[in-house]
């Protein structure tokens, strides 16, 4: 019965495809992906780190453990979560236009799963959003984010210096112009703590505005962003009430072609109240204070990377990455987030374009408001191979 039901099914599809008018056969798609595995070697100098942390699979600054004693804890951890794969369409319209949709998958910061017995993840979303005209509507990453990042084999690479966020929008282009409206979430920073409170209940927007550059030397962008920062509270008469303040921040980053098929990138963002923008949420964006008010906080970060062919089959990248926060010692705990570098050397063999090979060498520190601080090394060897196929091919 489960045959003749599949049978059923295709013969049904079939009948489907027959019917659909011409116009609309008019479309396109394409299928790709990469499968990728991973063999991570780290030495952890100030604390243990648990076998579902994230930080057993990509560099992630926040969860680097600190104060504890100077004694290594050593791992060694393999997997295939960063695998994903796409599908894309483009379909002619009868306007003279046309429509373009992305979706992609991959099993990175799965909530479920284990190394017990079959290593099972779940996938997780990544991209899902179509652009018609100018305009893109959908979850990508955030116009506020420049994606001239470094070529790591660690996913995150120099997480510390990056603005990292994927998030629904909907986004206006117009030449060298973009901007967008995109999601509101408020990380907050508990009154005398050092934890994490979320506030999703904001009515206004996240608003960013984006100029890009071209030309024979490379590609450059500046964006900026204004958003409101939201804090929702019961008073003592058990009224909700709400208390905002305001976030801003200006990035700058791109790609410098030199000598003949070198590459510098580089990246710099400053401003207040970003929080969740940077270094993957490695500070709140504001400070609950005493009367439940907020006070946004400062911070820069930024990275640099230099990438260096040395023959049609071998490359070399150099990266350096850094985040400052600028805390208030007056309202703050030592406990908050106050610093995070990292540092990172590999070597890619890459022996047709869609296979690569490489091995990495890292380090990395975080460091509190009060001092302590913390750092791990790692050796890191992978192995690539991207994929991708074309209805038009």
């Amino acid at each position: 019965m489960n045959r003749l039901t599949g049978f059923a099914a295709v013969a049904l599809a079939t009948a489907l495809l027959a019917t659909v008018p011409a116009s609309a056969q008019e479309t396109t798609f394409t299928f790709g992906g990469y499968v990728k595995f991973d063999a991570i070697a780290t030495d952890f100098h100030n604390g243990t780190v648990a076998n579902t942390s994230v930080l057993r699979d990509i560099h992630f600054p926040g969860a680097i453990p600190v104060g504890g004693e100077n004694n290594t804890f050593a791992t060694l951890d393999y997997h295939a979560k960063e695998s994903r794969f796409n599908l894309g369409t483009r379909t002619a319209l009868s306007n003279g236009k046309s429509v373009r949709s992305f979706f992609e998958l991959d099993f990175l910061l799965a909530g479920q799963g284990d190394e017990r017995v079959s290593n099972s993840y779940n996938p997780r979303l990544r991209h899902a959003f179509f652009e018609y005209d100018k305009w893109l509507l959908g979850q990508t990453w955030s116009t506020f984010m420049i994606l001239d990042l470094v070529e790591d084999l660690d996913f995150a690479g120099t997480a510390e210096g990056i603005v990292f966020v994927r998030q629904p929008q909907v986004r206006f282009t117009h030449g060298n112009f973009q901007f967008s409206v995109e999601t509101s979430e408020t990380t907050l920073t508990p009154w005398q703590g050092s934890g994490r409170q979320d506030s999703g209940n904001a009515l206004s927007p996240d608003l960013v505005g984006r100029y890009n550059l071209a030309g024979e030397w490379g590609h450059a962008s500046a964006a900026g962003i204004v958003r409101r920062l939201n804090h929702e509270f019961e008073d003592g008469d058990d009224v909700i009430q709400n208390e905002t303040t305001t976030g801003f921040g200006l990035s700058v980053g791109g790609l410098v072609n030199v000598f003949e098929r070198d590459d510098v990138r580089f990246q710099a963002t400053a401003g207040s109240g970003l929080g969740r923008y940077l270094a993957l949420n490695f500070i709140n964006g504001a400070q609950i204070l005493d009367d439940e008010t907020l006070d946004a906080t400062p911070s820069f970060n930024g990275f640099v990377g230099i990438r260096h062919w040395w023959n049609d089959q071998w490359r070399s990248n150099a990266n350096y990455s850094l985040f400052v926060a600028d805390n208030d010692p007056d309202i703050s705990t030592g406990g908050v987030n106050k610093s995070a570098w990292s540092a990172s050397v590999n070597l890619i063999y890459s022996p047709v374009p869609t296979l690569d090979f490489g091995v990495e060498i890292m380090h990395a520190e975080r460091e509190l408001e009060n001092g302590t601080s913390g750092s791990f090394g790692r050796f890191q060897f992978s192995g690539k191979y991207t994929f991708s196929f074309s209805s038009e091919s």
